[in-house]
């Protein structure tokens, strides 16, 4: 074998060496990477601040030291399954016993029929305020159980479900109302507050200057609310 046909064999060995060698490297990093953004997607997240409940309905104590926000969408069927869920023991541990306030800001992720939800939801809040939680309950009851993404919650549907849980309400008023100045500027602060917060998914929960990673852990909202009731 002459020493040129050997210089070209040991070269083209440390050409595959080396490229074999970047092959490990990258495949190393994106596994480094990989782990890196599990374990923070598993982690709460520390706020600047809790967000803001003025203007938004809230449900108990208002002297209590834990402020639980959900941001969340009327069309969103991980809304409804976290209502049905984790919210009847949040409630009975700790909005019923004083401990802790429960609000509920609008999301619009599913565009209009979103948007028509939060309309009605602020209206039933001006004009009926001692019925918006029956009436928010009964709107997220009203999801198709298959085909979630079928546009079911129009302005109609809105209609219907606030007449069907409130007895004496005046369709032509409260419809006026929903399609009012006022009412869009209340849907308007309830984006610009999850937009604020960065909320990407829905339902996103945050405990006073916390945001739970995972809003159906019910021990790590517990641990959450217990460390800021101490």
């Amino acid at each position: 074998m002459s020493a040129q046909v050997r210089r070209k064999k040991n070269s083209g060995s440390r050409n595959f060496v080396l490229y074999t060698a970047i092959v490990v490297l990258i495949i190393v990093l994106l596994v480094i990477i990989n782990q890196t953004q599990k374990k923070s997607e598993g982690q709460n997240k520390e706020l600047a601040s809790a967000p803001s409940t003025q203007s938004q309905p809230v449900m108990g104590d208002t002297n209590a030291k834990v402020s639980i926000v959900e941001f969340g969408d009327y069309m969103c069927p991980s809304c409804k399954y976290w209502g049905e869920t984790v919210w009847p023991q949040l409630q009975k541990d700790y909005i019923d016993t004083g401990k802790a306030t429960f609000a509920y800001v609008n999301v619009d992720f599913h565009k209009q029929p979103s948007v028509n939800g939060a309309l009605a939801s602020e209206a039933v809040l001006k004009s009926y305020p001692d019925q918006f939680w029956t009436f928010h309950k009964a709107l997220y009851d009203e999801q198709p159980t298959a085909e979630h993404d079928e546009v079911w919650l129009t302005e109609d549907k809105a209609v219907e479900v606030a007449k069907a849980t409130i007895p004496d309400l005046d369709e032509t008023a409260f419809r006026t109302i929903m399609k009012s100045d006022e009412m869009k500027e209340q849907y308007l602060l309830d984006k610009s507050l999850y937009e604020k917060f960065n909320v990407n998914q829905t339902p996103t929960i945050m405990i006073n200057e916390t945001q739970i990673a995972n809003p159906f852990d019910y021990a790590a909202i517990k641990a959450a609310i217990e460390a800021n009731l101490e």
